[in-house]
């Protein structure tokens, strides 16, 4: 429960300071037995501060008043799809790398690969996940799948990863056996790849200001690779596409937790992948790969989206993808109904030049299952058989909940994308200004 966003809209609207203060100690009721005394006195500070905060607005100094204000795309995260891996979250994660810019790292965010590369006496990769929203109340698998994604994204690089890090937040009112079990799940991941956990963060989400058990968190990874990244934009025309059997993750587990199929979770308790790209690394066939990915965002239909607008290419699929998600996991998702191309089922997919494909395939069939489904032409889009796959606004509605909520897009899309945009544009305004009176500062101006 946020208490500080509880407090600032009622405020906003124009309630009462007394009416506040009662309804807040009626929510701390719910979840601390603090009595009377206590729940007042908390309820006033937490009035003050927020009421406090929002004198931002009538500062008169208009650089400091910009400072502490954000810029309002009157539009939220939820209505927009942002995180729910379709066209949505992609257009916002587009409009991130924007405002960052050109860098001089040799792979920037503005690439839309997973991982960040920047050269010094050799490649370094580096990634981020964030652990699946819904595996708050089961941080074993949240850190164990979060793991294995930050570690997934170094390899589709072609790196060795050597490291990871940790970010934990945890609501006040959490058990802080959530935060040894979720490092448990980053430390078995670690200790099953030879990848240390070397270092991380652990604070209460929102400090004293957010009430609840809630966990959100996040693992890093840091790779080596001592030749150039096998990048999304690399894909050719002529070039083969293979992909590995799917087992899933964190997206799969949490459809098997709120769907009633628990048995299918230990599918997802693996590192296959780690030993498919160490035996790449080792056999030296990153050199014959063009591009390497996995399959996450939005699913196939996302990534192969992706992979389409920055190479430039057409990706053709053959009919029969569903050969490539294992068995016992395809058998969960169409008894639920659930679009397999729209989810992150955890493939492997490679992108060859077709004089290595075979090699590749005979390599990897002693490790894994292994598909060719399709290849790279000339043109733009992705095709499947004879339809065109389109990226859809939201992922494959995979819980009750989101089934509620739907894939598709808002009425008023392309409102909402000009709002967004206008906001962008005002960030990078913002981020120039302060940079130039930093840059004054230091200059002695």
């Amino acid at each position: 429960m946020d208490l500080e966003g509880f407090v600032r809209r009622r405020i906003i609207k124009g309630y009462d300071e007394k009416k506040i203060i009662a309804e807040l100690k009626e929510v701390i009721k719910e979840f601390k037995d603090w009595g009377e005394e206590l729940s007042e006195r908390f309820s006033k500070a937490v009035f003050n501060e927020v009421s406090t905060s929002l004198k931002v607005e009538k500062i008169k100094d208009g650089f400091l008043r910009e400072v502490l204000s954000y810029p309002r795309a009157k539009v939220k995260m939820g209505e927009f799809g942002v995180g729910s891996r379709g066209e949505g979250d992609f257009f916002v994660h587009e409009k991130i790398a924007e405002i960052i810019g050109k860098t001089k790292a040799l792979v920037d965010a503005t690439m839309l690969d997973d991982a960040g590369v920047v050269k010094g006496g050799e490649y370094i990769a580096i990634a981020i996940d964030g652990m699946h929203s819904r595996l708050s109340e089961f941080p074993f698998l949240a850190g164990f799948h979060c793991a294995r994604a930050a570690l997934r994204d170094i390899y589709v690089m072609g790196a060795l990863p050597t490291a990871m890090i940790s970010d934990l937040h945890l609501g006040d009112d959490g058990d802080i056996g959530k935060l040894f079990d979720f490092t448990s799940g980053v430390a078995t991941v670690g200790e099953l790849t030879s990848t240390p956990l070397v270092s991380g963060s652990t604070l209460r989400i929102g400090g004293d200001m957010v009430f609840g058990d809630r966990l959100v968190a996040a693992v890093g990874a840091v790779g080596i690779a001592n030749k150039k990244p096998t990048l999304r934009k690399n894909a050719r025309e002529g070039d083969v596409i293979l992909l590995t059997e799917g087992k899933g993750g964190g997206t799969i587990s949490t459809i098997a937790i709120y769907n009633n199929y628990f048995d299918v979770v230990k599918i997802t308790l693996n590192v296959d992948f780690a030993r498919i790209c160490n035996m790449i690394i080792e056999k030296n066939f990153v050199s014959k790969v063009n591009a390497m990915s996995d399959v996450t965002n939005g699913g196939l239909r996302g990534d192969a989206w992706e992979i389409s607008r920055v190479s430039g290419k057409k990706l053709v699929f053959y009919d029969g993808l569903e050969k490539t998600v294992n068995e016992n996991v395809l058998k969960m998702l169409n008894e639920l109904n659930i679009d397999y191309l729209g989810i992150s089922t955890e493939n492997l997919l490679f992108i060859v030049p077709e004089e290595h494909a075979e090699e590749l395939k005979k390599y990897l069939k002693r490790i894994t299952k292994i598909y060719e489904v399709g290849y790279v032409d000339k043109g733009k889009g992705v095709v499947l058989g004879d339809e065109k796959l389109e990226v859809k606004f939201r992922e494959s509605p995979y819980t009750p909940i989101k089934k509620v909520i739907g894939d598709f897009s808002p009425m008023d899309k392309e409102e909402k994308i000009k709002d967004i945009e206008r906001a962008k544009e005002e960030a990078i305004k913002k981020k120039k200004e302060i940079i130039k009176f930093i840059g004054g500062c230091i200059n002695g101006n």
